[in-house]
Formats: C-alpha cells, sequence, structure tokens
C-alpha cells in the first residue's frame, strides 16, 4: 500500500519535511517512489507538486493525517479536517482530573444549604411492617 507522508530533513530543532510517496511498511528516510515537495513549518513555507499528488491519490495513494491537512489546506483536496493526534487514555483520564481542579479553584465552593435537616424531617421515624419484635 503507498502512502503519501511527510520525511523529516534538516538540522536538530529547525525541522524541515519533505512529502514522499513510499510503501507504508517502508522507513521514510530511506527509499522513497518520488518526491512530491516540501514544507517549512517555521516560515510555513509550502511547495507542492499537485498535479502528482493528484495522480499518486488517484491511483489509490494514501496520506497520513498531517499531510492531508496540510494539502486541505493548500486547496489540492477537498473533505474535512483529519484528527493528526490522538491522546492515550490515560492522558485523557489526567487532562479531566487537571481541568477538574482549576475548575475547582476558579469558583469558590458555596455555602451549603440547610437542605440537610429538610431530607430528616421528610423521613419517617420507622419504616411501617417493623416492629421490636419482628427485628
Amino acid at each position: 500500500m503507498l502512502t503519501i507522508r511527510f520525511s523529516r530533513t534538516g538540522k536538530k530543532k529547525q525541522p524541515q519535511y519533505r512529502v514522499i510517496v513510499s510503501e507504508k511498511h517502508r522507513d521514510p528516510w530511506g527509499k522513497y517512489l518520488e518526491l512530491l515537495g516540501d514544507f517549512n513549518p517555521h516560515t510555513k513555507e509550502v511547495n507542492l507538486k499537485a498535479d502528482r499528488i493528484k495522480y499518486w491519490l488517484s491511483v489509490g495513494a494514501q496520506t497520513s493525517n498531517s499531510v492531508y491537512n496540510l494539502l486541505l489546506k493548500q486547496g489540492v483536496v477537498e473533505g474535512a479536517k483529519k484528527k493528526s493526534v490522538s491522546l492515550s487514555k490515560k492522558r485523557i483520564a489526567k487532562k479531566a482530573v487537571k481541568d477538574g481542579e482549576a475548575a475547582a479553584k476558579a469558583k469558590p465552593a458555596e455555602e451549603p444549604k440547610a437542605e440537610a435537616p429538610k431530607a430528616e424531617a421528610e423521613k419517617p421515624a420507622e419504616e411501617p411492617g417493623l416492629t421490636k419484635e419482628a427485628k
């Protein structure tokens, strides 16, 4: 299966990416079938061969989510944006706890109302049908 994806180039902490077509299970830094363009995330400079990308998509190549979103932004493909970052269940749980703590700090705790005595007044003193002999 063919895939259109990024291959990182550039110096340390100064990434630049090539947009390439290769086999899905092949190393992205190894051999590739064709170079389709490049992307510099710092300057937001994008150079793409739109006609070749459309050709590879027509013959069945799939795109990575990040490349798809870039192509969408450049107007090469149409559709809805794909989610390119996923959070694990463990990370979602940590985030929920953190958001809960932030919400608790933002809203001060309200004073409890006198609802507890009201709840006791509504309860019957003893349950009917139970006598001391039945216990």
